[in-house]
This record gives C-alpha cells, structure tokens and sequence, in this order.
C-alpha cells in the first residue's frame, strides 16, 4: 500500500511539474477572462534589494486574511513548515495562474507538513474579489496593505512601485528560512523547486 501512495504521489508531481512548466504566454487560467485582466506589459524582472538570508529566523508578522481570520507567522511554529507565497498584484496574468494552480499540489503540502501562506500588497475586499473570481484556493490569502508592504519591506522584497516581487519563502518548524526564490515578476516559480525544498526539510 505505501509503495502504491508513493507512485501515485510521484505521478501527480510530474503532472503538476508539466502544467506549471507551460509558458505563461500560453493557455492558463487568465486566458479565460481575456480583457478582465489587467495587461502589465513586461516588468523590471526584480526591483528590490533582498534582507533576509537562508539559516537567519524569519522576520515575524501579522496580517488579516480573507478569511476573516488574523495570521501570525510564528503560531505555526513548532508545529508545521511554512511556504510564504508573495505575488505582486491582484487581476494580473501571471499572479491570476500561479496562486489556483498551488490547488492541485495541496496533497504535497500536506506530506511535507507544511502551510502555505498567500501575500500581497492588495487590500483585502480586492484579494476577497479576485479569489472568488478565480474559484476558492485551500490556502491562507493575506493582505500586507497596511502598513503599506510592511512585510514585504521586512524581507526584502518590496519593489519601488509598491507591490511585492514573486518570491517564495520556505521556512521550517523552528521559524528558520531553508529556502528562498525572488523570481522573475514576469514568470512563475517552478513547482518543482518548491517540492524539491519542502523535501529536503525532512
């Protein structure tokens, strides 16, 4: 039995590594809403000037979420690994295809007992629009409004004009950071480097 959860664990990564790897030019789940979402034309690929490093503790926060919930970073401690996804901004393409395709992953989040935490910049009655728009994600969505970007600003990723980077922040039980991704704003991050990280924690 558990070499049959194993393989089917293996398949469903090569299924997720393959439709995260398709261009974000090609068909995703923007595409649908055509002129609904906001064109941003190629951006600066990075614009900020990273504070935090990998063995350092991650810098703490709290933030209200769509959820009606408050979210603090450090309650997970002790208990669970924590994913911190940053995108930039609400109803663009790239950030509109990456959050809902973390849906079909929930399953390896959950093997590597880790929480996956959605953080923007946005307000929260626009992130409450947007993720209803794009069908409800099993994960945190928080909003780092305001102060404006102050976590963002706390890890080093808060661009000039305002929004986050699309950065990753893998950060283990003891509240240390084991992984860190500033990628290009233009593209989305490689799955299968988020699998890879969450792995080599155990």
């Amino acid at each position: 039995m558990r070499l049959l959860v194993t393989f089917l664990s293996l398949m469903l990564s090569v299924i997720m590594f393959d439709i995260m790897a398709i261009p974000s030019s090609g068909y995703a789940l923007s595409d649908i809403y055509g002129d609904k979402i906001y064109n941003t034309g190629h951006l600066k690929p990075t614009d900020s000037t990273l504070k935090v490093k990998i063995g350092e503790s991650a810098p703490d926060f709290t933030l209200n979420a769509i959820s009606g919930q408050t979210i603090t970073l450090s309650q997970f401690k002790d208990k669970k690994n924590v994913l911190l996804t940053f995108i930039p901004a609400a109803w663009t393409p790239v950030c509109s295809d990456q959050w809902p395709g973390y849906n079909i992953a929930k399953s390896l989040f959950d093997e590597n007992e880790t929480i996956l935490l959605g953080i923007s910049t946005d307000n929260l009655p626009t992130l409450f629009a947007w993720t209803r728009q794009m069908g409800d994600l099993w994960f945190e969505v928080l909003s780092d409004f305001w102060p404006h970007g102050a976590v963002a600003d706390s890890y080093g990723i808060l661009r000039t004009d305002g929004v986050a980077e699309r950065a990753l922040f893998l950060i283990d039980k003891k509240g240390v950071l084991r992984f860190i991704n500033v990628s290009d704003i233009n593209t989305r991050p490689d799955l299968g480097q988020i699998v890879k990280a969450m792995q080599d924690l155990k």
